[in-house]
């Protein structure tokens, strides 16, 4: 399936400096970012949870006082 993808700027940019660095084509550095982006999200969100939990125990602790 053929898609449009509309990007900034800057995003343009960080993507077009990131295929170079990696010597590969734009295109291909978007769809391996999405293809991770939607299969790891769940574990993702976990990870991030779960860094909060740890990183501001103390705060967590006081709000819920």
């Amino acid at each position: 399936m053929a898609m449009n993808l509309r990007l900034s700027d800057s995003e343009t940019e960080a993507l077009r400096r990131k295929a170079e660095q990696e010597g590969r084509s734009m295109q291909d550095v978007a769809k391996t970012a999405i293809a991770e982006y939607v299969t790891d999200r769940p574990a993702r969100l976990r990870e991030a949870i779960e860094r909060v939990r740890t990183e501001d125990r103390e705060l967590l602790d006081r709000l819920g006082q």
